[in-house]
């Protein structure tokens, strides 16, 4: 999203930078978990306030995937412990949230605990915060008392011209919606194949998953990632025997008592694999090469009003053959 006004809200003073705006001084890149990261903290209630937003939106949010590109390590939780419950119901895109709730959201980003969000207010305010430190905060108004509270405070508040980590307005999103047709067209999947199984991506990274046999619509969250595939295989040795070389993707597990979950895996850790596969009743194995992923159908869970809103990435047949495990764009930008 744009705004009038952006600012790049850093600890790194501006007289440390070279003639490219790369800083050479000697403040750490990793949260103090005190008064620097208070005074980030601040600084967004400062600049919500001259903006005049009491309530955010929850956009594009993530945890942490099997690669985690933050410099502390990522938390148990992934920094969302007393804000969300443990199944992450509130966390998805598009959740209205108080200045409250966002601020810590803003501390678990700072503290790379795992969690990462934009967070809006429609086309008047933003706060997005990215590698080492570096907070962007856009807004409707000049925010004059903010800049001057956020600069007296310690930081340093640069007007920019935009926020790197605005959403690619040229990158294509999935916008199928999961409408009636949709979900017609996986009845039919159901009748011809006996059932399959459903992701229903909750959030980047997480994903919960629903082994259909009939043609009821499983219980979902909103603005999920749908994607359907083949049903699990009951032959659990031989989907285990059949993982070729170089195989990475999630394993998806069906136990004795019908719980389904995913975990990542790769060849290289087969003969861990192998303990976790003896329980299951069934599996299968999914890659996550861009080249190799190939679900039946994929759609978005639109809002009441039909309208798909979520900004779920597409892929398309020219992606190149790497690896798809949605890491938080802290990890393609670094001001």
């Amino acid at each position: 999203m744009s705004t009038s006004y952006v600012y790049r809200i850093t600890k790194y003073d501006p007289a440390d930078r070279d003639e490219w705006g790369r800083y050479h001084g000697s403040e750490d890149v990793s949260s103090d978990h005190g008064p620097a990261e208070a005074a980030y903290l601040a600084a967004v209630t400062a600049f919500a306030e001259d903006t005049g937003v009491t309530l955010l939106n929850i956009r594009d949010p993530e945890v942490t995937g099997f690669v985690h590109f933050g410099v502390e390590p990522p938390v148990d939780g992934h920094g969302l412990h007393g804000l969300f419950p443990p199944d992450l119901t509130g966390y998805h895109d598009g959740a209205q949230i108080t200045l409250d709730v966002g601020r810590e959201l803003v501390r678990a980003m700072l503290r790379d605990n795992g969690a990462w969000c934009r967070l809006e207010a429609e086309d008047r305010f933003f706060v997005h915060i990215g590698y080492d430190q570096y907070m962007f905060i856009g807004s409707d108004r000049p925010c004059g008392d903010a800049v001057a509270l956020t600069n007296a405070g310690g930081l340093f508040a640069e007007a920019v011209d935009g926020s790197p980590y605005d959403p690619d307005d040229d990158e294509p999103y999935e916008s199928r919606p999961a409408d009636a047709t949709f979900w017609a067209e996986v009845a039919g999947l159901v009748a011809r194949r006996g059932a399959v199984l459903v992701e229903e991506q909750v959030v980047g990274n997480h994903s919960r998953w629903h082994r259909l046999t009939a043609d009821a619509v499983p219980v979902l969250g909103p603005r999920v990632l749908l994607s359907v595939w083949p049903d699990l295989s009951t032959d659990v040795g031989e989907v285990l025997r059949a993982m070729p070389p170089g195989f990475v993707g999630w394993a998806v597990l069906e136990h004795a008592d019908g719980r389904i979950r995913g975990f990542h895996a790769d060849s290289d850790a087969r003969a861990g694999l192998a303990e976790a596969f003896s329980g299951a009743r069934a599996a299968i194995l999914l890659p996550l090469t861009t080249d190799d992923y190939n679900p039946l159908l994929v759609a978005v869970r639109p809002d009441d009003d039909g309208i798909v809103r979520a900004r779920w990435p597409q892929l398309t047949a020219d992606d190149e053959p790497t690896v798809r495990q949605g890491a938080s764009p802290q990890a393609r930008v670094a001001p």
